[in-house]
């Protein structure tokens, strides 16, 4: 008998298993270079902008109509804004006449970056008040402090962010990177949500909470997000850590958006990831190789603007009227990791938040 002849049924299938595995990573590899080449490039997306935008192009006025003359002034928290995509954001903000309320640490620099939006937009409205986003205590004493000057608030971006390579724990006891990334942009939301569905009553104005993350999210598997581990980890590693303060808040959005709707509330919620910003590349050696790297380099870091953009984009643009729960990149929705969009894991997480916090406040 011929051997050869007679076809073998699991040679075949696992033939066409190989060709299939084989041709769907060509395939996912033309798709990664085609969205390299997009990023590269800087070409535009559905929303008309892309990774070159930057965030006074992506707020530019004749196609902004809530933040016409003829619309309320608007009111926006911005977190983190001392330095960075941060004071980018409230500069920009601020030249499109929202009034901006910067909480800080360093009332210092908060200062110096009011008077340097000033000199640029001399009919600005800033304020400055204090808080330490690790502390539940001064949360709650901003917020306290914020609702008793009696201003609306149509905007918070939750944008401040810490990374440390060194296991540092707040007054809590938590670890830093988790209490101040998530933890403490939790309760601020928290705490401010009633005056922001009540603003966006009684203005008709919808409005928007924006939580900067990154795409660094995608790092993070289900088997280490463990809430209990994250608040006091055993073994340190920065860059899980804010990894996973990162899907945090991603994961913070997705319940948040869900509960809003449920509440019929015209506030929205969504995730944004900046980019990866250039702060800085210092080139000790000439040479080829060298300038080559940092020409490529400099090509896929953002600068400052690029990196305020999609911020600025989720805050103000009508495109992004009533999307809510979403993620985006380069003032474009984008896909996230599975994790961060198992609405099981953001309702677990909501919940273990809520109840720590309300143990740790004596609520």
């Amino acid at each position: 008998m011929d051997y050869q002849n007679i076809i073998n049924p699991l040679y075949i299938c696992g033939f066409f298993l190989t060709k299939l595995a084989s041709l769907c990573l060509e395939l996912l590899s033309c798709v990664l270079m085609k969205e390299t080449l997009r990023y590269l490039a800087g070409i535009a997306g559905p929303s008309g902008y892309g990774s070159n935008s930057t965030a006074e192009q992506v707020t530019e006025l004749p196609s902004w109509p809530s933040c016409s003359l003829f619309s309320p002034q608007l009111t926006a928290i911005v977190t983190g804004a001392t330095s960075g995509i941060g004071a980018e954001t409230a500069r920009v903000l601020a030249k499109r006449g929202v009034r901006i309320v910067i909480p800080a640490r360093n009332l210092r620099k908060a200062e110096e970056v009011k008077e340097k939006i000033l000199r640029e937009s001399p009919r600005a409205e800033i304020l400055v008040l204090e808080i330490d986003l690790s502390s539940f205590t001064s949360i709650s004493r901003f917020c306290s402090e914020f609702l008793s000057l009696g201003l609306p608030l149509n905007i918070l971006i939750n944008n401040a962010g810490v990374f440390s390579q060194k296991m540092e724990f707040s007054e809590e006891k938590m670890e830093m990177t988790f209490a101040t990334n998530y933890l403490g942009h939790y309760l601020l939301t928290e705490l401010l949500l009633e005056k922001m569905i009540e603003t966006a009553a009684e203005t008709g104005v919808q409005g928007r909470i924006i939580n900067v993350s990154s795409v660094i999210h995608s790092w993070v598997n289900k088997e280490t997000f463990c809430f209990n581990k994250m608040l006091s980890p055993k073994i340190y590693n920065g860059t899980r850590a804010y990894a996973q303060s990162k899907l945090a808040n991603i994961l913070h959005a997705k319940e948040m958006a869900r509960q809003l709707k449920a509440r019929n509330a015209r506030v929205t919620i969504n995730a944004v990831h900046p980019g990866i910003v250039k702060t800085g590349i210092v080139r000790a050696h000439k040479g080829f190789i060298t300038d080559s790297l940092y020409f490529i380099a400099s090509k896929l870091l953002k600068t400052i603007s690029q990196g305020a953009s999609t911020t600025c984009y989720a805050a103000l643009s009508p495109q992004v009227e009533g999307v809510s729960g979403k993620y985006f990149a380069d003032c474009n929705e984008r896909a996230c990791s599975a994790l961060a969009n198992d609405e099981r894991e953001a309702r677990k997480l909501w919940k273990q938040t809520r109840v720590m916090i309300q143990r740790r406040l004596g609520q």
